[in-house]
């Protein structure tokens, strides 16, 4: 009996914004590959990278612990921090246990694929590069702040973020994964630390741009301090664009809900407010606008609506 071959979604993205919709999507019946940024500087990420010369495990540690199917124990001792006196301290078990697969394998992507078959992860989990790199942030005074932990701190405005070293090589199963998608998701996540670190990874961006599929830019709920102060988000858009060698987004995801202003205030400390979504400037770049609450709150903060987002998604595929 033949199998009906399900639909495929790439989404690119990073940070906290892309395990929260990974969860969602995962309960659909459709073929889900995450594409990854290894930018992370910080943490335990930041020193598992440094010492072992790998790509940074963080972000594609919680991507993992999205979209596995085990037990909730597995998951939670897999995602635990160590608070200790000594060097364990701050590390988290799975960025451990993902550095000791790189160390056995030899290749990251190779640990990755073993921890995905460990926590019988739903969909494929790809870095955006199999190597270290390093995210830069020129900003509009000409200053270079380097580091992706940095960057949000600089107290500066960015102009553009760049990659080093020089020569970063994108996977090929990345490139095959996107010219064979149904859907490309970019987002949601950081605009500058998150969602372009993928898109600006020599080859992997391009194929983007000339991707058959159906592009989604799931636009931020909040602005944030340090990368996107005041951003509407046809700001968010042309930041994108100014990245890349097209303008290639068809759809864009914003939140017509309102913000309780007691949760609002609470964001206002960190300098963080509702991204303003200018309609007329989005449909004047040539997007189609979809309008919904996609919102909800989680101990205070602000996130999306997995379940919400993940069925507006569904429902975009072109055959189901």
């Amino acid at each position: 009996m033949k199998t009906e071959k399900k639909s495929k979604i790439v989404i690119i993205g990073g940070g906290t914004g892309l395990p929260v919709l990974l969860r969602g999507l995962k309960k659909y019946p459709v073929d889900i590959t995450a594409i990854v940024t290894v930018a992370d500087d910080g943490g335990s990420s930041g020193r598992i990278r440094e010492e072992m010369d790998m790509p940074s495990p963080g972000d594609i540690r919680n991507v993992l612990a999205a979209l596995s199917d085990v037990e909730p124990l597995v998951e939670q001792m897999f995602q635990h921090r160590f608070k200790t006196d000594n060097e364990l301290s701050g590390h988290s078990l799975g960025n451990l246990i993902i550095a000791a697969l790189t160390s056995i394998t030899g290749n990251f992507v190779h640990a990755v694929q073993e921890m995905s078959k460990v926590l019988n992860v739903h969909g494929k989990v790809l870095p955006a590069a199999n190597q270290s790199v390093v995210l830069h942030a020129e900003m509009t005074d000409g200053t270079i702040v380097s580091g992706e932990s940095k960057i949000p701190f600089s107290g500066k405005k960015i102009k553009r973020v760049f990659l080093t070293p020089d020569v970063i090589y994108p996977l090929s199963e990345t490139i095959r994964e996107i010219r064979q998608a149904d859907l490309i998701v970019i987002g949601p996540g950081s605009l500058y630390t998150s969602v372009l670190p993928n898109l600006i990874v020599p080859q992997l961006g391009e194929e983007v741009c000339k991707a058959k599929a159906k592009k989604v830019y799931i636009c931020n709920l909040m602005t944030q301090a340090g990368e996107t102060l005041d951003y509407t988000a046809s700001d968010h858009v042309e930041a994108i664009y100014q990245h890349m060698q097209c303008r290639f987004i068809d759809t864009i995801l914003v939140n017509n809900e309102e913000i309780p202003q007691n949760i609002q205030e609470r964001y206002k400390e960190e300098l963080a407010k509702p991204v303003v979504y200018d309609v007329d400037n989005l449909v004047n770049l040539g997007l189609d606008v979809i309008y919904d609450q996609i919102l909800t709150y989680e101990g205070g903060l602000i996130r999306h609506d997995t379940d919400k987002v993940a069925r507006i998604l569904y429902d975009m595929l072109p055959s189901k």
